[in-house]
């Protein structure tokens, strides 16, 4: 029977341990890239409108499962910087799931296991769907395939013409034709209108609620 209990494990997972899971993997494309230099690399963290952009990392609004790795163009150009540059997400979530399922199983790691028990799980299950070689949406072949095509034949085989990794630039352009359409409609539509007027209300609130904080006298002690 499903009740409250799973329900909270349930947001849990959803907001929590799966956005961290695919943060980490995400992050994982970081390791090819040191080792043969990428040029503007990024991290994008969620999606729709910018919150901020904070070095190689972009946050988005809408806190979501949805990231990426772009970059513009790799340096050291070869087959076995590609390998390198995909095996990353496959090599860190492995890390994780083993290192955590190791303390779990020396007893260091006591505290909320079932917690750390779902994010060995998901771990392995990101880490699973990218070792065992495929094709996903469109065709695209995940990282164990382009792995292993560039294994076997020194390149992609599929008839997927696009990047391994989007562009940095042309990710960038491309959200600023989405943006100007996004205000562009939000101008037109009331409803977007009305969610953007009570958006400004929230800040303002936020902000002379911080300001009055920040006005009151301190007690002595």
């Amino acid at each position: 029977m499903f009740g409250l209990p799973d329900l909270v494990s349930l947001i849990i997972s959803a907001f929590i341990i799966l956005p961290v899971v695919v943060f980490l993997r995400e992050s994982g494309y970081l390791l090819g890239s040191a080792l043969f230099g990428v040029h503007n690399p990024r991290i994008t963290l969620g999606s729709g409108p910018r919150l901020f952009k904070l070095g190689i990392f972009d946050v988005r609004r809408h806190y979501h499962l949805y990231s990426w790795f772009s970059y513009d163009e790799i340096r050291r150009e070869s087959r076995l910087a590609y390998i390198c540059l995909y095996a990353g997400p496959i090599l860190v979530n492995l890390a994780l799931a083993f290192t955590i399922n190791l303390l779990l199983a020396n007893g260091t790691i006591q505290w909320q296991r079932t917690f750390w028990d779902r994010l060995v799980f998901y771990a392995f299950y990101y880490a699973l769907f990218d070792i065992i070689p495929m094709r996903t949406t469109n065709g695209k072949p995940n990282n164990g395939r382009i792995i292993y095509e560039m294994l076997r034949y020194g390149r992609r085989t599929d008839y997927n013409h696009e990047p391994f990794l989007p562009s940095t630039s042309e990710s960038e352009e491309a959200y600023q034709r989405e943006m100007e359409a996004y205000y562009e409609n939000e101008q037109n539509n009331p409803i977007l209108q009305q969610k953007k007027e009570r958006r400004i209300r929230r800040t303002q609130s936020l902000k002379q609620a911080t300001a009055r904080i920040k006005r009151r006298p301190r007690r002595k002690k």
